[in-house]
């Protein structure tokens, strides 16, 4: 006769993950050793552990992509009265959510006139910023008139691109020179050359926060590719100082599938943390680094460490940039400015619905600029 062990089996099903624990078939000795005993709820834990871990990983994915109402001429009638009440809410938080960040395009005059006296520093995301959310991230181009855009801000003012792209990817969208390009979250940083205008030192910009971790990120990088091959949609993009799973074009029902073989990955490189984004689950070094830092290491180099004397202008739409967000609340000093069309927690002090309006909001500074130049001369 033998005892019977329960042992924990993880369920995956496309809506979750749960845990069952069925009696296991299999025999195990009448006894057990204390090291037998301790070895088993270790695995028990870290098996709960994992569940917990992608449950958290579900949400935040479920998060990063709100559903969509679809609507047919079959059900439009019988849904329109149910549709309509259950957008009043939406209407009312949106409302709500405005008045504390408004429209960086109606606040633009209160904009610059905190600038008076001041240089304005402009800090720029890619993906969702510059450029739409595209499902290959491979083809995020910038139109032609966002780049005129950019081109035109960075010769009246120091301007910035923060990404969570690797450096050289980001530069081959933009094609830019004259601007200071920070890769895999500001931990690729690279500025133009020390004859540059704005540069207040005699050095040109070339800082990289974790290059010990990239022989790391290249093996994470392979496996993952490997790992996640069978799960149709997916993309893992090398970011040099980080790893992208990009799931924007995973059937919703993989994305656990997803999720328990990053989770399986990341267990193996301990000094190695994720984080999520819009539709990208982001792998990166433990490093204390993050895009809020890249903002200040850049102040820095420009000469603005501690100066009073500048203005900061962060433009993103992404979880990673509410690190700088943050960090211009803390400083009590410069703006920034969420790019969405729903409310979110933020930093931010503004908002913009989507890029065609951050081309705007760019424009507009320029002209402003160049107004304020010809009334300097005239006077």
């Amino acid at each position: 006769m033998t005892n019977q062990q329960n042992v924990v089996v993880l369920d995956v099903l496309p809506c979750g993950v749960r845990n069952v624990l069925p009696p296991s078939s299999l025999p195990v000795p009448k006894s057990f050793s204390p090291q037998d005993l301790k070895m088993l709820l270790m695995k028990k834990l870290e098996t709960e552990k994992g569940v917990a871990k992608i449950n958290a990983w579900l949400d935040s994915m479920r998060a990063s992509s709100p559903t969509r109402i679809r609507s047919t001429t079959a059900t439009a009638t019988a849904t329109a009265t149910a549709t309509a009440t259950a957008s009043l809410p939406e209407t009312d938080n949106r409302s709500s959510w405005i008045v504390h960040h408004p429209s960086a395009l109606s606040m633009f005059e209160q904009i610059v006139a905190a600038s008076r006296g001041k240089q304005i520093v402009m800090f720029l995301d890619y993906d969702g910023t510059l450029s739409p959310i595209v499902e290959d991230p491979d083809r995020a181009f910038m139109p032609k008139e966002m780049r005129a855009a950019v081109r035109d801000v960075a010769r009246y003012f120091p301007t910035a691109i923060v990404t969570g792209r690797c450096r050289d990817k980001v530069y081959s969208f933009v094609k830019l020179a004259g601007l200071y390009y920070a890769g895999s979250h500001g931990m690729d940083i690279k500025g133009p050359s020390k004859s540059y205008k704005y540069k207040k030192g005699n050095q040109g910009v070339h800082f990289q926060a974790a290059s010990e971790f990239l022989p790391m990120i290249d093996e994470v990088y392979r496996a993952l590719v490997e790992k996640t091959k069978s799960i149709p949609g997916t993309k893992v993009e090398n970011n040099k100082f980080c790893v992208s799973v990009h799931f924007r074009c995973v059937d919703e029902k993989s994305w656990v599938a997803l999720a328990e073989q990053v989770r399986l990955v990341l267990n193996e490189y301990p000094k190695l943390k994720l984080t999520e984004g819009r539709k990208v689950l982001e792998i990166r070094p433990t490093v204390k680094w993050d895009k809020g830092r890249a903002l200040e290491f850049l102040l820095e180099a420009l000469g603005y460490a501690n100066s009073n004397d500048v203005l900061p202008v962060y433009i993103g739409d992404d979880r990673s940039d509410e690190d700088a967000f943050k960090i211009l609340r803390e400083r009590k000093q410069g703006f920034g400015i969420l790019v969405s069309k729903s409310p979110k927690e933020t930093n931010a002090s503004y908002s913009l619905q989507e890029p065609s309006e951050v081309k705007e909001f760019l424009r507009r500074l320029v002209d402003w600029k160049k107004l304020s130049h010809g009334a300097a001369k005239c006077a």
